[in-house]
């Protein structure tokens, strides 16, 4: 509290972080720390559709999206969840006490121009981490804050920031691995969109898992038969 200059304690704290590869299946993450631990129920995470997941990596465009699509589900109570995402438990109608963006100047500008956005100036502090130096920007402020070595607070701020950055990282890869199994089996005869999908949903997208399937196990999937089952062994 005294260190981030907040008015109280920050019991509920947000963290987000963008994870892409070459412009590819760019992600977004958002952890949730309340009163110092991982509240791990409320983790959400973002698969960016717009600017930011197209061509050249743009960090900035895929930190506004995700910024807006969490925060007008606060602000906008009848705002639908995302289709395939976790179930709206309640989680995005609470305000947090702190919100930590990954990045420095750039990344912070941004997170404040959406709550600006949706009315939530002053309503919520901000902050942005920088990787070089753990360097801690304020909006508004010209120079960077340095938290104390060895600290409570540098040590909070770091693990919630490591967190996020770890579950997008782990988000990346899953959504990396299904693509290249869909690649992979594209290239199968015989193997259309329906028996793909099928494949996908059955084996969890592992390719390791396609690959050690025995024929019987692979005839289990609904919607294949024999022939179908023997042209993935051969293939992979």
């Amino acid at each position: 509290q005294s260190a981030l200059h907040l008015e109280k304690p920050p019991s509920r704290i947000e963290c987000y972080d963008i994870s892409t590869l070459q412009g590819t299946n760019t992600v977004g993450s958002m952890v949730v720390f309340v009163k110092g631990a991982p509240a791990k129920a409320a983790y959400k995470r973002f698969k960016i559709r717009g600017k930011g997941s197209q061509g050249a990596p743009d960090d900035f465009a895929s930190m506004r999206e995700m910024l807006r699509r969490r925060f007008r589900r606060l602000v906008e109570p009848d705002a639908e969840a995302d289709p395939g995402k976790r179930n709206d438990n309640g989680e995005w109608r609470i305000m947090p006490d702190l919100v930590i963006v990954d990045g420095g100047k750039g990344q912070l500008g941004i997170a404040v121009e959406v709550l600006e956005e949706f009315g939530l100036t002053g309503q919520i502090p901000i902050v942005g981490l920088a990787k070089r130096e753990e360097e801690v920007f304020r909006p508004h402020a010209t120079d960077p804050l340095w938290l104390k070595r060895g600290s409570q607070a540098l040590f909070l701020v770091q693990r919630i920031r490591d967190e996020a950055h770890r579950f997008a990282i782990t988000y990346h890869r899953n959504l990396r691995g299904k693509a290249q199994t869909k690649s992979l089996l594209d290239e199968v005869k015989g193997i259309g969109p329906a028996r793909r999908k099928a494949l996908l949903t059955y084996f969890n997208g592992d390719i390791e898992k396609i690959r050690a399937a025995t024929l019987e196990d692979l005839m289990a999937v609904p919607g294949m038969n024999r022939k179908s089952a023997a042209a993935i062994k051969e293939y992979l």
